[in-house]
């Protein structure tokens, strides 16, 4: 069992690399001089590990980082079972649901993608984004007798789902 699951991280990592170094070229030719960009960030992969989806099929999931743009990203491992440019589908990542949009980078391929942040001005520099991102990883990747009231504290705040007044 730990074999499969050494086989999937390995094809991941790979996945990452390429993804990774696909939004670098991104960055210095169609977004070079694109106002959006906050110049003080990098492109970097944040916290990618392998899960599985609600059929079994393993993926990857983690947060892409650009200059641009924050985004929860979804890499299927199991073969091309990626949504197609432009559809949508709503993913359970710990015990919040996120709707994820097919989408497609020339020099990568097939991926899935939900929006977190765009554009990236809020963040003063690649540390602070970083750290945002890998807050996000952490909340989600909360066991259930970890978490805080899914009402209460910043998860809610995070998600969208603060406890009305009462």
């Amino acid at each position: 069992m730990l074999l499969g699951h050494d086989i999937a991280m390995s094809s991941l990592e790979a996945q990452v690399q390429t993804l990774v170094e696909a939004f670098r070229v991104v960055g210095t030719t169609r977004m070079a001089d694109v106002p959006i960009t906050n110049t003080l960030l990098d492109v970097a992969a944040i916290d990618f590990e392998v899960t599985t989806d609600d059929t079994g099929a393993k993926a990857g999931y983690g947060i892409l980082l650009t200059p641009w743009f924050m985004n929860l990203i979804w890499l299927p491992l199991d073969g091309p079972t990626v949504l197609p440019i432009g559809q949508t589908t709503v993913r359970c990542l710990g015990e919040s649901e996120f709707e994820f949009i097919g989408a497609c980078e020339e020099q990568f391929g097939p991926y899935e993608m939900c929006s977190l942040f765009s554009p990236m001005f809020e963040f003063a520099d690649q540390a602070a984004a970083c750290d945002t991102a890998r807050e996000i990883l952490r909340l989600l990747r909360l066991v259930p007798e970890d978490m805080p009231d899914a009402h209460s504290g910043r998860r809610a705040f995070l998600f969208g789902r603060a406890r009305p007044p009462v």
